[in-house]
């Protein structure tokens, strides 16, 4: 063999290695225990895969600058601890115990090694299940990467099992105190299978709240809802089970008390064969699922290295939608037996349902009576809505839909509005689940077709008036008509839509361009949509205004109604408005001050 190919072995920093874990690895220095603990069960399971009946015991023990961890598991020989402790990236599960994998918490290799975190020294003491004749052996390492094996009396370590001593880094004393110890025992470890103790605590509370036996429905609702707040700190709306059998998952999901926004992640707490792997799991569930926070235990589900979060793969793909589909199944269940609570759901979370139910059919077609939107007849279900009007209108803006609402009521058209997230795809799906509905979008058009036109005569007798009016709003893309409509109250109407601002934005900046971008703004001219002023015919105020002779004033006075449609649609408005609005104000001023038509002396 050539020089250039002589094999070499990789040399690992430690040190540098520990850093990698602390700062990049891991969130938090906390998950040593995790590991500890982890190391433990894993060991226990693989001595009951050869010793079914042996004890399962693990006690953690709190002492001056550290922590003992003792436990009744396999135990290592002194061959065992050269090959797997000292070697990085190797484990246990890889050596003999395959057919029992699937009951190991770690899949890494990573073990002990994450102690290092907080410890300076890690010492083991162990002894070995399988080969009872071998003396105990103890394996101690520091932080520097050096490791010292020797072998112990037999009465050092008695019976079968490991003992693990950390010696705590300077500043990491605090991970060690007992109160914390406890903490982080009970939160990572309270649905393992084993006894284990901090002292003489008991860690572990077992079965899971949601698979115990209660005497009655509302005890089981109570105990879960005080589940839910000392997880998640809130009393839920509401439980939900969750079980998929086939992937080995069950749990539980609350129904958050108050609305939360789609777009906010939320963070599951999911457990790992009893072990808490994470309590920020992002992707449990659908998107649409942003109204329940749960907790479950898998069997199943892959970790990342960091056995903090879960890996993305087709399991993980396939429990989401699992998930998704047994709450999907309460809530359509509540539609079938319990309206009220439905309607209380509904109240606080329709949003995450109508998210739902823009994909899913069957979601859409069993929530239609229950799902509210707002409407000119007030909140209805789009079910009622389509069962009293024969043509189904919607706005997709909140502002449209609050600048014809009123004058649309009163006319007898129903709109629904579309504004809101989801509403307007949902009312367009509404001919898929009800044939023969006749939904389309209400435009300026659609709205002044409905007001009644005013008699010819009158029409023309008003001639002028509506002359100076036009000639007034010409410069600011709107143009003047009269016709009569209800409520009397309302003297004026301004309708546009979007084609129309779109023109009017397009010209403005077409006035402001140079005169290459003029040219490209020009040819992108269509058909020149304008607003409209509709003037009501039926108020009185607008009658009185009709007949003044004066074209100025008269000009003022449509200036002033049109200011006062455009401050009710609602709608921002442009500086030209505003500067129109200003200018009529005061030109009424003036001429209400006026005495005897001339004015008064400064």
């Amino acid at each position: 063999m050539t020089a250039d190919h002589i094999p070499h072995t990789f040399q690992v920093d430690l040190r540098g290695l520990v850093d990698l874990l602390s700062h990049h690895l891991y969130s938090s220095p906390r998950v040593y225990l995790r590991e500890l603990l982890q190391n433990a069960v894993d060991a226990i399971t693989a001595r009951r895969a050869e010793e079914p009946d042996s004890p399962t015991r693990v006690r953690l023990h709190t002492e001056a600058g550290g922590l003992r961890v003792t436990d009744t598991g396999i135990g290592l020989t002194e061959a065992d601890v050269h090959n797997l402790l000292a070697t990085i990236g190797r484990s246990s599960k890889r050596d003999g115990l395959e057919s029992a994998r699937a009951g190991f918490l770690g899949q890494f290799g990573i073990g002990l090694l994450a102690c290092f975190v907080v410890a300076e020294e890690i010492r083991v003491v162990s002894r070995s299940a399988r080969d009872t004749a071998a003396p105990p052996v103890e394996w101690t390492a520091r932080d520097d990467g050096s490791y010292t094996v020797r072998t112990l009396p037999g009465d050092a370590h008695p019976e079968p099992g490991t003992t693990v001593h950390l010696t705590a880094r300077p500043g990491a004393a605090e991970w060690f105190a007992e109160e914390q110890v406890c903490t982080l025992a009970r939160e990572f470890g309270a649905l393992l299978p084993y006894d284990v103790r901090v002292g003489e605590e008991p860690v572990t509370d077992r079965p899971a709240v949601w698979e115990r036996r209660y005497p009655n429905p509302a005890a089981r609702r109570v105990a879960l809802a005080r589940h839910c707040h000392q997880q998640f700190g809130f009393t839920p709306l509401d439980s939900i089970d969750l079980e998929v059998p086939v992937a080995g998952v069950r749990g539980v999901a609350y129904v958050l008390p108050a609305a939360v926004s789609p777009a906010q992640r939320a963070g599951h707490r999911v457990h790992l064969k009893g072990m808490l792997l994470t309590e920020r799991a992002e992707e449990l569930l659908p998107d649409w699922a942003f109204f329940v926070r749960c907790v479950i235990d898998t069997d199943s589900l892959r970790p990342t290295a960091s056995r903090e979060s879960l890996y993305a793969d087709e399991t993980l793909a396939a429990v989401r939608d699992a998930l998704g589909a047994r709450i999907k199944d309460w809530f359509t269940g509540l539609a079938a037996g319990e309206p009220e609570r439905l309607a209380q759901f509904l109240a606080v979370h329709h949003l995450g349902v109508k998210s739902l139910a823009r994909h899913d059919r069957d979601v859409l077609t069993t929530m239609l009576p229950w799902l509210p939107f707002e409407t000119t007849d007030g909140q209805l279900s789009l079910e009622e809505f389509a069962r009293r009007h024969p043509v189904v209108h919607f706005t997709r803006t909140v502002d449209e839909y609050r600048q014809v609402a009123a004058i649309a009521a009163a006319q007898g058209i129903g709109v629904v509005n579309g504004g809101y997230t989801y509403d307007a795809e949902l009312v367009e799906l509404l001919p898929s689940v009800r044939p023969g509905t006749d939904v389309t979008e209400l435009d300026a058009d659609t709205v002044a077709a409905h007001l009644d036109p005013v008699d010819p005569a009158e029409e023309l007798a008003l001639s002028g008036f509506l002359a100076a009016a036009r000639s007034k709003l010409d410069p600011l893309g709107c143009d003047v008509v009269l016709r009569t409509f209800h409520p009397v109250s309302v003297p004026a109407l301004h309708l546009d839509d979007r084609s129309a601002r779109q023109e009017r934005a397009r010209a403005e900046e077409e006035a402001q361009a140079d005169n290459l971008w003029a040219g490209i703004l020009g040819s992108l001219r269509g058909s020149a949509p304008r607003a409209r002023l509709v003037l009501n015919h039926h108020n009185p105020l607008v009658r009185r205004i009709a007949r003044i002779d004066d074209p100025e004033l008269a000009g003022t006075a449509a200036e002033a109604l049109y200011g006062q449609a455009l401050l009710m649609a609602p709608r921002p408005l442009r500086p030209a408005d505003s500067a129109l609005l200003n200018r009529a104000f005061l030109d009424l001023l003036r001429w209400a001050t006026h005495s005897d038509g001339q004015e008064e002396s400064r």
